[in-house]
């Protein structure tokens, strides 16, 4: 198994218990701290947030959070944050957790990493450490961060774990700021360091509501593009695509909300020690603590995993599932309600089937079909990235003085988790 990719061992154990409703993975935040700055960010606050360090699980609270997850049956873990090394105490929790068997993932920027860190993961190996590269150049890099110095950091991580062997990656979210160098980032990772590299164009908005980290995502073209210019993915939609095509449409008048692992064989914890379905959805959270993990997974959780639709949705039949990232949560963030489709993901799903040649089957009244106003667009697009007319190698820089907001939260509008949803 230690071969297999961490997807392809996730998918695995999956299969193994598919229809059975078992917590298998955990993924927890330990922080919401980090000391970047980063414009597409959904949670990050800053290192010196006195008040979200103090309200932050302690210690203690971690290594029990481990035993009840231990108990519970879950194989693996992921780490997460904002940024995890901002935790002082985040190495003690760590070895904890490989000290009771778990498989676990790292989800870092790099840039706090130094020796004693690198050696310690070194000697406690996790499954995989994946850090966030947000630009080949310092120029671009730091322009995603807003924090000077941040590139040489993180490349001095990235130099640390791999002088001592530790599993590593190293991914990217593509947005307006860098999209000119995801080729590069890809070259630097694959061909400089011989590590795997993998990017994700979806922005969400914060959790806190704020709808700002959209003014910089991409447009649906430049996605696809993208998407495109690894012809190893295009193999994939594609395989993915017709396998899901040549299921006949669901017509289930009542669906559940949720058809992902969230709830059904996964869960999150945030730092404030609430347990909920995913990291993004936080509109029904519960804390553990009170009731204890396997209370919270086996009642609370389990009620909102079985949740069914209130209306019906274009999402029900549609078979382009597998090429769309659409679920509750991106509801939920960008329109306030898990059940509402999100637009930008309609088009983009439409607009890699037709770039793959594959015709949409009906699924009910879409914008993104004949007759709706985004049709001849996405078609118009599909049109180019077949042609080859759209070529991200000779993207250019963004002006050097982007127009996008800042991270700031906002009151109105978004996910409607409030700033208070999980007290």
């Amino acid at each position: 198994m230690i071969s297999k990719s961490y997807g392809e061992f996730s998918r695995s154990i999956h299969q193994r218990f598919a229809g059975r409703r078992e917590a298998l993975e955990v993924s927890i935040e330990v922080t919401r701290r980090c000391p970047l700055g980063c414009l597409h960010c959904y949670n990050n606050l800053p290192m010196a947030d006195r008040a979200a360090r103090e309200r932050e699980l302690t210690t203690a609270e971690h290594f029990r959070l481990l035993d009840e997850c231990s108990d519970l049956g879950c194989l693996w873990l992921l780490y997460t944050g904002g940024e995890i090394f901002a935790r002082t105490d985040f190495l003690e929790i760590y070895t904890y957790a490989k000290q009771k068997g778990f498989l676990i993932t790292l989800f870092t920027n790099g840039t706090l990493i130094h020796e004693k860190i690198a050696d310690h993961l070194a000697e406690w190996p996790p499954f995989v450490v994946e850090i966030t590269l947000y630009g080949r150049t310092r120029e671009t890099y730091e322009a995603m961060t807003g924090v000077p110095g941040s590139h040489a950091r993180c490349l001095r991580g990235i130099q640390l774990l791999r002088e001592r062997g530790v599993p590593l990656k190293l991914k990217t979210v593509s947005t307006r700021i860098n999209r000119h160098e995801v080729p590069a980032m890809r070259r630097f990772a694959e061909e400089e360091l011989g590590v795997e590299f993998k990017f994700d164009s979806l922005v969400n908005p914060r959790i806190d509501c704020s709808q700002n980290p959209l003014a910089i995502r991409l447009q649906p073209e430049e996605v696809v593009a993208l998407d495109f210019a690894w012809p190893n993915m295009v193999r994939e939609y594609r395989v993915m695509a017709e396998r899901e095509m040549a299921q006949p449409a669901a017509e289930e008048a009542e669906p559940g909300v949720y058809v992902c692992g969230g709830g059904m064989s996964s869960f999150a914890v945030n730092p404030y020690g609430q347990m909920s379905v995913c990291l993004l959805s936080q509109q029904e959270t519960r804390d553990f603590r009170p009731e204890g993990v396997k209370a919270v997974w086996e009642g609370f959780l389990a009620k909102v995993r079985e949740k069914k639709r209130t209306r019906p949705s274009k999402c029900v039949r549609c078979r382009l599932q597998s090429l769309c990232g659409m679920c509750p949560a991106n509801g939920e963030l960008e329109n306030g309600d898990p059940e509402t489709p999100v637009t930008f993901l309609c088009q983009v799903a439409h607009l890699r089937a037709w770039a793959l040649g594959l015709e949409v089957p009906e699924h009910g009244a879409c914008e993104c079909c004949p007759g709706g106003e985004h049709h001849a667009a996405l078609c118009a697009s599909a049109e180019r990235i077949r042609a080859g007319e759209v070529d991200v190698e000779g993207w250019a820089p963004p002006p050097p003085l982007l127009p996008v907001l800042n991270n700031s939260p906002v009151t109105a509008g978004g996910c409607g988790c409030g700033a208070h949803a999980h007290d």
